[in-house]
């Protein structure tokens, strides 16, 4: 069976700037991607359906005449909702409090749905419509995916210098602790009591850190000596991570390497956080928080009494810098200098709060790009040269 992954432009704009350069169910929440999640409970063959200018890195494996299950890329699975799904009948479609979540049907078809179509579902809510929903998620998400990711594998020991605290297992007589082979993980303090701890292929946690669970460190991930982890936390392929950091999501290949405090935080891909900067992710006055949207083109309210830092992808920030509560940085943002910059900081800028901000041309950003993506052996390629070159004029919509 074919199953596409589609978004809508209201939740793909909802979701910039992260959803700039990938479709949402690329997003990494729990262990895995929501589209791996998908593969797991429903089994297919799969592909994306996002915004026009992402289909030629990620393309629609389906034709305009062809049938196939079409869910909404930000749909959080379980066993439930993939059986809901797959006993669609052809022409028939599942709403939730968000819309439709699921047709089966010929693409032409799908294309041509009004909003109301479809019959209402028994599994409602669990989607990512804005970007604070990926750190609310991200705790349990890291349960749910470490139950059947880990189910019948054998992981290897830590080093015997590691203290583990708490019931090594979970209610159902899992080990609570899994670490797969090639990982490293020597004289640290792991917390298991408030969930599970993964550490992923090739991982390396040095010594010294102290982490609790729910957290997972996926393949390649390094975590810093003597660093601070707390619960809800992930950290996608090769990042690198230390300091203090709280219910935070890295995609990956970003770094936050050094002290400074992260916490209620979104990061994307090919970041980096100098040593020392810290994001707030409480106001001083304990008030319900605002949020830039990029939908409404405002701050947006929420009920939220902490979000930290989100930003989108290539985007840097200098050592000793300084971010307020729920700061917004788009893609390719280069920022340094002292002070708290506004909370919404537009892609493709550089600048302080101090001397102000300037444009990055699309060349100095693809200069910049290829030579921080060299790095770990990867190439920048004509098609993300043209995602970006599409983001750069679409982004100055938003200055």
């Amino acid at each position: 069976m074919k199953v596409v992954l589609f978004d809508t432009v209201d939740n793909s704009t909802n979701l910039l700037p992260l959803s700039y350069t990938r479709p949402v169910a690329a997003f990494r929440v729990g262990i895995l991607t929501i589209a791996e999640k998908w593969q797991h409970f429903l089994p297919g063959e799969y592909s994306f359906y996002p915004k026009e200018y992402l289909r030629e890195k990620f393309p629609l494996n389906c034709h305009e005449e062809e049938e196939a299950l079409f869910i909404a890329g930000n749909k959080l699975p379980d066993m439930a909702t993939a059986l809901e799904a797959s006993l669609l009948k052809s022409g028939d479609a599942l709403r939730d409090s968000g819309g439709i979540w699921a047709f089966r049907g010929l693409r032409r078809e799908f294309e041509a749905l009004s909003p109301d179509f479809g019959k209402e579902s028994a599994n409602d809510s669990r989607r990512i419509n804005y970007v604070f929903d990926i750190f609310q998620y991200n705790p349990q998400e890291i349960i749910n995916d470490f139950v059947w990711f880990t189910l019948h594998r054998k992981g290897i020991a830590p080093d015997p210098g590691t203290r583990i605290i708490g019931d090594a297992k979970l209610p159902n007589g899992m080990p609570a602790l899994f670490i797969e082979e090639g990982a490293v993980v020597e004289a640290d303090s792991i917390n298991l009591k408030d969930g599970p701890v993964y550490i992923g292929r090739n991982a390396h946690v040095m010594e010294g850190s102290c982490l609790r669970g729910p957290l997972a460190l996926c393949n390649d991930a390094k975590i810093r000596m003597g660093s601070k982890i707390y619960g809800g936390s992930t950290f996608g392929p090769f990042c690198k991570v230390g300091g203090e950091i709280d219910n935070t999501i890295i995609f990956g290949f970003s770094n936050k390497a050094h002290d400074g405090y992260l916490g209620n935080a979104v990061i994307g891909e090919w970041c980096n956080i100098g040593a020392g900067t810290n994001s707030s992710n409480l106001k001083n006055d304990y008030s319900k928080i605002r949020i830039w949207n990029y939908h409404q083109q405002r701050f947006m309210r929420t009920d939220l009494q902490f979000c930290g830092l989100i930003m989108g992808d290539h985007s840097k920030a200098g050592i000793n810098c300084m971010f307020n509560t729920a700061t917004v940085v788009g893609v390719g943002v280069n920022f340094h200098g002292t002070g708290f910059p506004r909370q919404f900081i537009p892609s493709f800028q550089n600048g302080s709060p101090e001397a102000g901000f300037s444009d990055v041309s699309i060349d100095t950003f693809m200069q910049i790009a290829s030579r921080v993506m060299s790095r770990r052996g990867l190439e920048l390629t004509d098609i993300d040269r043209k995602i970006f070159e599409h983001i750069h004029k679409y982004a100055s919509k938003f200055k």
